[in-house]
């Protein structure tokens, strides 16, 4: 794959008809050794985040051996990486995806619901009729959002009473018990993990059961222009503190599963745009390609104008964009905020788009053809400066 200092100089030297993405293997890596270095316990990438090889090649290679994945195609494609550990982590799951899950090796499973334990259990019954006694198996339960983007918890989970009868009947077949849950997609500050680990020690406690294992999901923040999160030591401290108020084994073991904080610093998109309508900004990727949080769900990205110097001075601009289908819903509001300059022909740099915009992407109208390149400059915002560092106390060994 062609390797580029910028975007910029990818513009300087061709002017592309297709959107590019623009990848940052050594972002993902980076993410990925800070979460290694620094949470006490198994780091699991979410899969469905970004599946590009050069990520997840990038993450392998800081030393991520752990994936949550969601779906049988996922964890087919996840089965090829050496010694990887898979995590079935999706709550329902057809018979065939946990018997096909089975055969491929993988042991851990989630569930929030007694239908569901009764298929893991039946599709890993072995021919000679005896049940299976290396599972491991994650009751997921309901927490609340709290400052978080995009709440998950009025899909999957369990709570109270029903909760707890599924945490003794899990334990009567798991040989390791675990509880997850997740405190939704982009969620700013701690507080939802310190609610999530108050409500566990709770349930455990009510259940009467001994857990093996805690799985504190995702949710870990990246930075937008219109989201700015507590920084990601602090979910550590969180985490730490919760743990060690837990009813558990003091070798339990603790898995998390970042999926944006990974990788979302690790891809952009380079766009043209193709008309100006005052503050309206025509451009040839859109909500039904990688930039369907920005349509949907309020995402602001960073963005620049990458194919020229603006002029000395020249203030920056709220506009919003739209995508080149013919679909009124294909509107990404913003504001992004670029040179009050910019006209048709330029080209735009949105950046951060790394987690759920390529997996996003459809083929609506015929688009959805990118082009990739890799660029070696930096992320425009990151979780990872030297100024996020964690203190010494804080390291992991």
């Amino acid at each position: 794959m062609e390797k580029l200092a910028s975007a910029a100089a990818l513009i300087q030297s061709r002017r592309p008809e297709k959107p590019v993405l623009g990848l940052r293997p050594q972002a993902a890596g980076r993410a990925a050794r800070w979460f290694i270095d620094n949470f006490d316990g198994d780091v699991a990438y979410a899969y469905k985040a970004n599946s590009s090889v050069f990520l997840i090649g990038a993450l392998y290679g800081a030393g991520i051996r752990h994936f949550d994945v969601a779906s049988l195609p996922e964890l087919e494609d996840a089965a090829t990486i050496p010694g990887a550990e898979l995590h079935f982590m999706h709550p329902v799951k057809s018979r065939s995806a946990i018997r096909r899950a089975y055969d491929l090796g993988v042991r851990s499973f989630s569930l929030d619901g007694l239908d569901e334990l009764t298929k893991i259990v039946e599709e890993t019954t072995g021919a000679d009729g005896r049940p299976a006694r290396d599972l491991k198996l994650f009751v997921r339960v309901a927490v609340p959002a709290i400052n978080s983007l995009i709440p998950l918890e009025h899909k999957f989970g369990i709570a109270g009473a029903a909760a707890a009868d599924l945490l003794v009947k899990t334990r009567q077949v798991a040989a390791e018990l675990g509880i997850t849950f997740h405190v939704g997609s982009q969620t700013t500050t701690p507080d939802a993990f310190v609610a999530a680990l108050q409500a566990v020690r709770e349930l455990i406690g009510v259940a009467g059961v001994v857990v093996d294992r805690i799985d504190v999901g995702g949710g870990y923040p990246s930075r937008y222009p219109n989201s700015e999160p507590s920084p990601l030591v602090d979910f550590i401290d969180a985490i730490d503190a919760g743990l060690e108020e837990m009813p558990v084994r003091e070798d339990v073991r603790v898995m998390c599963e970042p999926g944006r904080a990974l990788v979302a610093e690790a891809e952009s998109l380079i766009v043209r745009v193709d008309a100006r309508r005052g503050s309206h900004l025509y451009i040839n990727d859109g909500s039904y390609g990688t930039l369907f949080d920005a349509a949907h769900l309020g995402f602001v990205f960073p963005a620049r104008m990458v194919s020229r110097e603006p002029e000395a001075g020249e203030p920056l601009t709220g506009f919003e964009l739209w995508g080149p289908t013919c679909d009124s819903i294909d509107h990404m509001p913003g504001p992004f905020m670029l040179p009050a300059s910019i006209r048709p022909g330029d080209y735009i740099e949105i950046g951060n788009i790394g987690a759920y915009g390529r997996a996003m992407a459809g083929k609506f109208n015929g688009y959805g053809d990118y082009e990739e390149v890799i660029l070696l400059d930096e992320p425009q915002v990151t979780m990872y400066s030297e100024d996020a560092a964690v203190p010494a106390r804080f390291a992991r060994g």
